[in-house]
């Protein structure tokens, strides 16, 4: 993994959640013979990234992160919610990096080349906090700068960096990608719809 243009970008990878609606461990589930937790390892673009953490509760998610040569992150309490997953990933790398890019696990049609160009927006848009989007609706990833490490740390409950977009607006900038790669799969329901499309 390197950096460019002094801009050294993290990437916290949160597959850490319990996937209550799901039933199961959804990120384990295959889609088009791959697991979602696969998809989505593969969808970073390490090439353009300072470092990686992958955030989990999983043994069997540790051991995928090592084997692709990611640091892994035990979530020890994931039933503090997401804001644990967020804090413990952003202490992990908020010594070295400018600004981190948090990444959920359960995108499973997110390309790489999104996510690498995504990186490259916030470069040339640094000062902002930038966000995947399709027709102007926020989605994720989402990348912050170090400024706003502290308050992502301070988040509680079950809530992620949306919280803190909130709180500053008017920093927000939008990257726009194809609508399928920010649908998400939180229930069997959508995961079913997405494998009619792999």
């Amino acid at each position: 993994m390197k950096s460019s243009n002094n801009l050294p970008v993290g990437c916290v990878l949160m597959a850490a959640g319990d996937s209550k609606r799901f039933g199961r461990n959804k990120l384990l589930q295959k889609l088009g013979g791959i697991t979602l937790i696969e998809r989505a390892i593969e969808s970073i673009p390490s090439e353009c990234l300072a470092d990686v953490a992958v955030v989990t509760q999983y043994d069997e998610i540790a051991v995928l992160a090592h084997k692709y040569g990611f640091n892994c992150i035990i979530n020890r309490h994931p039933e503090l919610g997401a804001s644990h997953t967020v804090k413990i990933g952003t202490q992990a790398l908020k010594n070295t990096c400018s600004a981190i890019m948090y990444q959920v696990a359960d995108q499973p049609k997110l390309r790489r080349e999104s996510v690498a160009a995504l990186v490259d927006f916030y470069r040339r848009n640094s000062e902002n906090i930038v966000a995947a989007s399709f027709n102007g609706v926020k989605g994720n990833p989402c990348i912050f700068p170090s400024r706003y490490f502290n308050e992502l740390c301070s988040l509680v409950g079950d809530r992620g960096g949306s919280a803190v977009i909130k709180a500053h607006p008017d920093v927000l900038k939008l990257f726009e990608i194809p609508e399928i790669e920010l649908a998400d799969v939180d229930t069997q329901a959508a995961f079913d719809e997405l494998n009619k499309h792999i």
